[in-house]
């Protein structure tokens, strides 16, 4: 495993001149996207104002549900919560949307809706903009060689033997989107790039595709802040709801709908990472938590709802990783504080922690799940695996600090080099 830990000047020169590029999909994050939706008969509002906002909506009744500037206001962050809550069917074994509530991801293939949560607000909600602007100036053009992967962040996937209906539809639709792209490239295979969810989702897809495929469609995965092994953040945000940074929101009006996301179950801290580590103490209960009693942590929390599928449908994902069949590039930020630990004291969980202990990681990711679980894939003689360190860079800026997009270009660089040589 080569680890590097400075960054290197690009040279990428444009398409424009000649080079041959190979395409970039770019695969955003939990919330990395816009999510539209519409709703129906069936909804049952919680109040009259959730029955009639938003009062301007598009064709069909279809409006942006994430991100909205409005939810910061507390009537309005209720009705945005019931309708992003997720439900799970025991009988169905997978997740459905609230009733009444119907949900896109529009503009599929393009990175419109990862560029900015809210088009409107550019300056406060650019998301992958700075990344992908990055790229266009090295020569890749938006729907000729690059290319977003949207998906409902909210679902995630499940181990062998269980339904995911929302998820598995995005993979086919991933699968369908590179082989266009690759097909519209002169055969030239795709370099998927992923940031933090959307490298797990990217793994699940090259592990679930045939040898064969990944070979003719992928030429490299580029992961940013991967969480393979989860976060203990995510038992902040199970225990008393995470603001994720958003002013004046009211942790406690979005934490149901936080702990129904079924990717926020995939994110939780996983076994085979974080072993017996106490990561939450709890002083009401007298009980500490590790990565192998979660269950009986989502029990004391007071969701005994999140426990089964848990168990059954998203712990096994993080058990053991494959390896993806196609050489990876893996950029991990370094040097950021970032939750380790949590301490609750006597009023419980619903108050938050009343001590927060903090390690190495890039401020959402702790260190050992951004590194840990892909060292055995340097010890794979079939797989080509290079991790990038790059110190104080965050979970977010990894996206647009300067020395991240310098080790991207140097990584497009050295792959359509040997694109333009062999060709020619």
């Amino acid at each position: 495993m080569l680890s590097l830990s400075s960054c290197c000047a690009s040279s990428t020169g444009g398409g424009g001149g000649g080079q041959l590029l190979h395409p970039v999909v770019l695969i955003p994050g939990s919330g990395g996207n816009q999510l539209e939706a519409r709703l129906t008969d069936d909804y049952s509002p919680s109040s009259l104002t959730c029955r009639v906002w938003p009062l301007v909506r598009g064709r069909g009744g279809w409006f942006r549900m994430w991100f909205e500037p409005s939810v910061v206001v507390a009537p309005l962050t209720r009705c945005f919560a019931e309708r992003m809550m997720l439900y799970y069917d025991r009988d169905a074994d997978d997740y459905r949307n609230a009733p009444g509530v119907h949900t896109r991801v529009d503009d599929f293939g393009s990175t419109s809706t990862l560029r900015y949560l809210d088009p409107t607000l550019k300056l406060l909600t650019g998301y992958m903009d700075v990344l992908a602007t990055t790229l266009e100036k090295a020569g890749y053009k938006e729907g000729r060689d690059l290319f977003g992967a949207p998906y409902d962040f909210r679902y995630g996937l499940a181990a062998p033997g269980h339904p995911s209906q929302v998820g598995s539809a995005y993979l086919e639709r991933l699968r369908l989107l590179v082989e266009s792209v690759c097909a519209a490239n002169g055969g030239r295979p795709a370099i998927l790039m992923a940031h933090s969810l959307g490298g797990l989702y990217a793994l699940q897809f090259l592990a679930r595709a045939p040898p064969a495929w990944r070979a003719a469609h992928v030429k490299r995965l580029v992961t940013l802040s991967a969480p393979w092994g989860g976060s203990v953040q995510e038992m902040l945000t199970f225990a008393s709801g995470n603001t994720l940074g958003v002013p004046f929101v009211d942790p406690s009006l979005i934490r149901d709908e936080q702990r129904s996301s079924e990717s926020n179950l995939w994110l939780l801290p996983t076994p085979k990472v974080f072993g017996n580590t106490t990561l939450v103490v709890s002083q009401r209960h007298n009980r500490t938590y590790s990565a192998k009693n979660v269950t009986q942590f989502l029990n004391d929390i007071g969701f005994a709802d999140g426990v089964e599928p848990y168990r059954t449908r998203t712990r096994p994902l993080g058990e053991v990783l494959p390896e993806p069949g196609v050489p990876v590039t893996c950029l991990v930020g370094t040097g950021v504080d970032t939750v380790e630990s949590l301490v609750f004291g006597d009023e419980g969980f619903d108050a938050g922690p009343v001590k927060v202990v903090y390690g190495d990681g890039d401020g959402t990711v702790n260190l050992a799940s951004l590194m840990g679980p892909i060292k055995a894939w340097s010890d794979s003689p079939a797989q080509v695996l290079e991790v990038v360190e790059l110190p104080n860079v965050s979970h977010m800026g990894i996206l647009k600090d300067k020395s991240a997009l310098d080790q991207i270009l140097r990584i497009l660089d050295s792959i359509n080099l040997n694109a333009t040589s062999t060709t020619t």
